[in-house]
């Protein structure tokens, strides 16, 4: 039976990537998946996997398909429309690494990694699939990518990345600031003022 995959990169071993800050698009382009190296979850992804999974998730891209990834993961493979925040362009291969390019979409959540990343903060990424793990030696087979999510920064090696959106709500004033990016749209004092709140509530996520 497959199992879902989760596979964190911090921002520094994505080598993320961010293009256009401030332009009227903005990118975050970095390695989404390694292969052939045991990573912190005692998996190995062989590069002939990673290879067609990559190849499908283009097709499906070439083909029209909408790839929509999400603020943090969720419990399951769905993808959730309201924390949406970004879609994958494109993904290729470079060596034994699968790279992907996101597009920061203008929603709630979008918004969110978008003032987080103006504002200088370092987001990694985590990739969501399913596949077979041969319990022995960690070999990964079947393998296939949903989607690739932005997660925050762990702030220690082995750390759970933290989960951006819930920490915002859990904290006094969250939710005003969340309910204002929904609000944001193309006013330009409204996303001035969002983007001081955010920058004040960063510090006490500590990411």
């Amino acid at each position: 039976m497959a199992r879902y995959l989760r596979e964190h990169l911090t921002f520094d071993a994505a080598r993320i990537v961010v293009e256009g800050v401030d332009g009227k698009d903005l990118y975050m382009k970095g390695i989404c998946i390694q292969g052939g190296v045991k990573n912190a979850n005692e998996r190995v992804y062989p590069v002939n996997e990673i290879e067609r999974a990559v190849k499908t998730l283009n097709e499906q891209i070439n083909g029209g398909y909408s790839v929509l990834g999400e603020v943090d993961h969720p419990d399951d493979l769905k993808i959730n429309l309201d924390r949406c925040s970004h879609m994958i362009t494109e993904m290729w291969m470079d060596g034994p690494n699968g790279y992907g390019k996101l597009k920061i979409l203008p929603t709630p959540m979008g918004n969110l990694v978008r003032t987080m990343l103006e504002s200088g903060v370092k987001l990694g990424v985590s990739s969501r699939g399913s596949g077979n793990v041969n319990e022995a030696n960690g070999q990964v087979s079947d393998f296939e990518i949903v989607t690739v999510d932005v997660v925050a920064q762990p702030s220690a090696p082995g750390a759970y990345p933290t989960a951006v959106y819930e920490g915002l709500m859990n904290m006094k004033y969250g939710h005003r600031v969340l309910e204002m990016a929904k609000d944001a749209g193309e006013d330009n004092k409204v996303q001035r003022y969002l983007k001081g709140e955010i920058s004040r509530l960063i510090k006490d996520l500590k990411i």
